[in-house]
């Protein structure tokens, strides 16, 4: 799983899971995330408190740009 972003602690991170669409895993502690990119959107979230997933989600939109190019990089989609 390769990182693609860490900034404050989190670490953003593709993982290969089949068809879905571009999407990127975030993890923080504990914490774990994981949002759509398109459009920008919680798909689930385990051990993160309101704080941290609205600092993650404000993360992704800021980035999701050089997300979705690394994501075709990586996934070749």
């Amino acid at each position: 799983m390769p990182t693609v972003f860490l900034v404050d602690g989190y670490r953003f991170f593709f993982s290969n899971e089949g068809m879905e669409p571009p999407h990127i895993h975030v993890e923080r502690g504990d914490g774990y995330a994981k949002f759509r990119l398109e459009p920008v959107e919680l798909v689930d979230a385990v051990g993160m408190g309101t704080r941290e997933l609205r600092r993650a989600r404000l993360l992704v939109i800021q980035h999701r740009i050089d997300f979705r190019e690394k994501w075709r990089e990586y996934f070749g989609t």
